[in-house]
């Protein structure tokens, strides 16, 4: 898939053109990505490019919260000494503020069809407990399944929590840890039970079922949005 570089806006030859050019191509496929149900990484990419787009245009400045973990922040700093020398070029601004006016538009049009996509797959996603929920359930296991197919994706999930100055976050890590066949004797219960006689250390976990009507690809769509979605409804429980 074509990517943007994370610094496209000040790397390179700073043309409006060129720059346009690049961005359009990206945003043809990203395009292409949502015609196929396809959400991740592409938007992601596209929220991280937008805010950033954003808080140059109001603040003319980086910030490094609004970076991808993937960046460090020895590369960010970097890139803020080039900015910072850029900001301070009147000419170089015209033209950067001239590529922002262009862009930020585009960037949410793209980000509203994302979001309907990711709306759409969302509503079409059941999230049930399995079994007796215990107080404890920010660990435990999914069950995740798209219809009308039999087979159940099992994983290991750990929810956590960070904060930084302004926000706290819940962030979410999951583990195949085994598709199985289910049939009439295998429901979710019985699952659930097979799964503490043969893993020790979760003798009460907690257990949710994620169900999809929508066969949607499972790595770019439907596990991500699952996973999202638990982490929200588990945080309902716990309010």
């Amino acid at each position: 898939m074509n990517t943007l570089p994370v610094n496209w806006l000040t790397e390179g030859l700073l043309d409006f053109e060129y720059k346009k050019y690049l961005l359009l191509a990206y945003l043809q496929a990203a395009k292409a990505e949502f015609g196929k149900q396809r959400l991740y990484p592409i938007f992601s990419d596209l929220i991280m490019h937008y805010r950033n787009l954003r808080q140059v245009k109001e603040h003319k400045q980086l910030v490094y919260e609004k970076f991808p973990q993937r960046i460090s922040r020895a590369d960010f700093e970097k890139l803020e000494l080039v900015y910072e020398k850029i900001v301070q070029d009147d000419e170089t601004m015209e033209q950067i503020e001239e590529i922002i006016q262009y862009a930020t538009p585009l960037f949410g049009q793209a980000l509203e069809e994302g979001k309907e996509l990711y709306d759409f797959v969302e509503r079409h996603l059941e999230i049930t407990p399995v079994g007796i929920t215990p107080i404890y359930h920010n660990e435990g296991y999914l069950f995740l399944e798209s219809l009308p197919g039999r087979e159940t994706l099992v994983y290991s999930y750990l929810i956590t929590v960070f904060e930084n100055t302004y926000e706290k976050y819940r962030g979410i890590q999951t583990q195949h840890l085994q598709t199985v066949r289910r049939g009439l004797t295998l429901t979710h219960e019985h699952l659930k039970i097979q799964l503490i006689k043969e893993r020790k250390e979760l003798p009460n976990p907690a257990t949710f079922a994620a169900v999809s009507t929508l066969p949607v690809p499972l790595e770019q769509s439907l596990l991500p949005i699952a996973k999202r979605s638990l982490v929200k409804y588990v945080t309902r429980m716990a309010a």
